[in-house]
């Protein structure tokens, strides 16, 4: 593994206990309070978000275990190493924040932000792909 992706799989593991802290505070909110327990919207909106934070931070560290074995430039190495942790943070927020308020009905703008994430994400994810189908007859 290359120093560049030992730096971004150590930033991603310091930053993994944010997302267990996550699901103790909608756990919390769940039990003691009623306004977060009342709004269907918010609370699944929110659990998508805690879900979407944990699975994509799990599936960037197992990503860069094969950014290094693709044949790409360094520049789309970068962009591969980014997007997926990228994707983890946009996505969530998307939908933590379309939320924000107890009485919404409707996510606000911000659940458009989800959608920037998604297209990063497969932007990520194709390069990791084409990049590894290159290098196929490398040893």
């Amino acid at each position: 593994m290359t120093k560049e992706s030992k730096m971004i799989a150590g930033m991603l593991l310091v930053i993994f206990p944010t997302v267990m802290f996550g699901g103790v505070s909608l756990l919390s909110l769940l039990i003691n309070d009623p306004a977060y327990a009342a709004n269907p919207l918010r609370q699944d909106l929110w659990r998508a978000g805690h879900a979407h934070a944990g699975v994509f931070l799990l599936f960037s560290l197992i990503a860069l275990r094969y950014v290094d074995e693709t044949r790409l430039s360094a520049r789309l190495k970068w962009f591969t190493r980014t997007a997926i942790p990228t994707a983890a943070i946009l996505i969530p927020f998307a939908f933590f924040f379309s939320v924000l308020t107890p009485d919404a009905t409707r996510p606000n703008g911000l659940i458009n932000i989800a959608y920037v994430g998604a297209i990063v994400l497969a932007g990520g994810v194709l390069t990791l792909g084409i990049g590894l189908i290159r290098a196929r007859g490398d040893a």
